[in-house]
């Protein structure tokens, strides 16, 4: 137990009897346990989920993808370059710490540190504190995506993450998959805090009594993840009571348990892309864009989603979903096994060659089953491939060192925005800047920065939707990796634990307002 869950267990107790409207105890089974308490460690899911439940941002997501005031009340445009930000009074850390400008400061200039999260924030020029509860976010140019990014800006206790832990590090040391205080301990503003955690077995969350939020219709006072990364254990355990809330629900079981009559099925169309990286650094034959397209031609992604999804995600050609400014009317998915096998002989690899695979089997629904089929068809244009799957805490790890040839990476993105996949996914990899951080194939069109680079800068909304669907046509044509569905989601939960109103598109439930009923 870390000292702020110390003091947080303390207060609980002296309370004597916690209210009855806060007695709720959430037990709840996702496939995977967050890897780390550091928020700024790794981008994913599992640590921006983590985030709102133990945090707080700037502004947040609503159900209808309008921006939602939090830790700042307000907000308005000061000029072309600046937007000010009015923060709330009264707000105290987990800690005991008020909240104050200076920890916006000091978690704003953190990200900017982070190998993850820097390039959100590279269109930034600096933060300005203009007095306690007053911050200006500076762009380099005019931006159109400040409001987006600021949704990312969870400002961290910034006195209890100063000075040095007990082997005479700095507190706010971000160490990438190691160990670090912050990695270890945690203090925000969030309706939760850690009271225990053994990776990969459990965690336990306390509500937060002194939360700024009283408005929240949140009535859970204590939450237990087990990780459960079987989908069909973590099925069984919802049915048998043992749990009250999961997720994912793989597809395969959307029907037992609609039939069950004891749990809620909650499902929303999904913006997450599945896609391979080909690591062009790693083998030669990937440098040819006639071998690339050969791959994206022979992997069948309507197949994949009928037999292994069940019909529950999109098959996809593109970076950008339906909706999104990016998304490319004119771009299908292209499978035709014929013309693969051609333009593997045209390259000269007729008789094809060996690569490596990895993929997660606890990230994405039907992980490791996707990556055997493609495996599978790969096979067919004489691609013969070694695959290797694991957990998820195991797996990002070796992403981060491109341990394979061929590598499955999901992607959501959470500003909302065409951009973020470019940025992260399809950019040249640049260390100083950030850009590229998730593209572990390699690929790198200049072309496509200087689109990526020029529409983050515009602020017409018909010129950045041309911009960016020249983008996806470019990589498109490039074959820059292989796109395979946009995946849906779904949680179930036990009838009297609401859900509904909790759950969002981005997959980052605001646990800190579900009700659970009597």
């Amino acid at each position: 137990m870390n000292k702020t869950a110390s003091l947080l267990a303390g207060a609980v107790l002296s309370m004597g009897l916690v209210a009855a409207s806060q007695a709720a105890t959430l037990k709840m089974a996702y496939d995977a346990d967050p890897v780390s308490l550091d928020p700024h460690e790794q981008l994913s899911g599992a640590t921006l989920q983590l985030s709102h439940m133990t945090f707080d941002p700037l502004v947040r997501w609503g159900q209808n993808l309008n921006i939602e005031p939090r830790l700042a009340s307000s907000w308005e445009r000061v000029d072309d370059l600046t937007m000010r930000f009015h923060l709330r009074e009264g707000v105290k850390f987990h800690s005991g710490n008020p909240f104050t400008a200076k920890d916006v400061a000091f978690t704003f200039n953190r990200l900017r540190d982070s190998a993850d999260f820097k390039a959100i924030f590279a269109p930034f020029k600096e933060i300005k504190v203009v007095d306690e509860h007053t911050v200006d976010l500076v762009t380099n140019e005019p931006f159109p995506l400040v409001l987006n990014n600021a949704t990312y800006l969870f400002p961290m206790d910034s006195k209890f993450y100063s000075g040095e832990d007990a082997n005479g590090k700095p507190k706010d040391l971000l160490v990438k998959h190691g160990n670090s205080f912050a990695s270890r301990n945690l203090s925000g503003t969030g309706p939760y805090t850690v009271t225990s955690r053994e990776q990969g077995v459990k965690m336990e969350f306390t509500r937060n009594m002194d939360y700024w939020d009283k408005q929240s219709p949140g009535n859970v006072n204590n939450i237990v993840l087990t990780p459960i990364k079987e989908a069909p254990t973590r099925v069984a355990a919802l049915l048998s009571g043992d749990v009250d809330f999961i997720a994912p629900v793989p597809p395969t079981d959307h029907k037992r348990i609609d039939r069950s009559g004891k749990v809620e099925l909650v499902t929303m169309g999904g913006t997450r892309i599945i896609t391979f990286q080909m690591n062009q650094s790693r083998v030669e034959a990937f440098k040819d864009v006639r071998v690339r397209q050969a791959i994206v031609h022979a992997i069948n992604q309507e197949g994949i989603v009928k037999k292994i999804m069940k019909g529950f995600a999109t098959p996809a050609a593109q970076f950008s979903p339906k909706g999104y400014l990016g998304h490319n009317d004119s771009l299908k998915p292209r499978y035709d096994l014929k013309k693969a096998k051609q333009l593997m002989k045209e390259a000269g690899y007729e008789n094809g060659f060996t690569v490596t695979m990895m993929a997660p089997n606890n990230r994405y629904v039907n992980d490791a089953k996707i990556a055997q089929a493609v495996a599978s068809m790969l096979s067919k244009i004489n691609i013969k491939v070694d695959l290797k799957t694991m957990p998820k805490a195991q797996y990002w790890p070796e992403f981060d060192k491109q341990s394979a040839d061929l590598m499955m990476i999901g992607w959501h993105a959470d500003t909302e925005d065409s951009n973020n996949f470019y940025e992260f996914l399809s950019t040249c990899r640049n260390k100083d800047t950030g850009a590229g951080q998730y593209n572990s194939g390699e690929y790198c069109n200049t072309a496509v920065d200087k689109m990526v680079a020029e529409a983050n800068a515009e602020t017409d909304q018909e010129k950045r939707a041309a911009l960016m669907q020249k983008i996806e046509k470019t990589i498109y044509d490039d074959a820059g990796f292989v796109p395979l569905h946009w995946q849906n989601l779904a949680w179930a939960a036990r009838k009297n634990v609401e859900i509904q109103p909790v759950v969002n598109v981005m997959n980052f439930p605001y646990l800190g307002d579900l009700v659970v009923k009597d």
